[in-house]
């Protein structure tokens, strides 16, 4: 059963109450192929690549007509309360939302500004000014109220980022995320 855009509402004041200075990696899922999702205890981030084993640049744009994989998109990073809002407590659902890092962190406007870099494990990526948006995708996995709801408030990118990967390292489930 999908949430409703009450219920929905009614969890906004935990997900902007995300922590702001250090946070952790809750899951890291890499997409192999179309439509598949691969929980990984570990990946690496390689600028260029983004998380390798990720299928980001065989995949392409999604834009219609296809065209390169967009360079401002290598990895897709969502808060774990905002997806737990949509998706629920159970984690099974989670990689659905296909991000590749899951983290309790606070991913607003106002804490990461573009051009923000985070340490996440032993990589460092940065914030892009593309929009992380909902699609159809999401809608089907979540309901219509929850991808209303994900991209109402731009403010608090409920959906995520988009970031690049601008130094390689490895990144873990429960790693540390700081602002750098």
């Amino acid at each position: 059963m999908f949430a409703t855009t009450t219920e929905l509402d009614s969890r906004i004041d935990h997900v902007a109450a995300a922590p702001s200075d250090v946070g952790t990696v809750e899951l890291v899922v890499a997409r192999p192929a179309v439509g598949e999702r691969l929980v990984v205890e570990s990946g690496e981030l390689r600028p260029g690549v983004g998380l390798v084993g990720d299928n980001y640049l065989e995949r392409g744009s999604s834009r219609p007509g296809g065209g390169p994989a967009d360079p401002l998109a290598e990895i897709n990073i969502m808060s774990a309360r905002a997806l737990e809002a949509v998706a629920g407590v159970d984690r099974e659902r989670w990689p659905l939302a296909g991000d590749q890092l899951i983290v309790e962190f606070d991913l607003s406007l106002d804490s990461l500004p573009t051009g923000s870099r985070l340490q996440v494990g032993t990589a460092v990526v940065e914030v892009t000014e593309k929009p992380h948006n909902g699609c159809a995708k999401f809608a089907d996995r979540f309901g219509l109220d929850a991808a209303r709801w994900i991209n109402s408030r731009k403010d608090l990118r409920l959906r995520g980022i988009c970031a690049v990967v601008v130094e390689p390292g490895s990144v873990s489930a429960g790693d540390t995320i700081t602002k750098l």
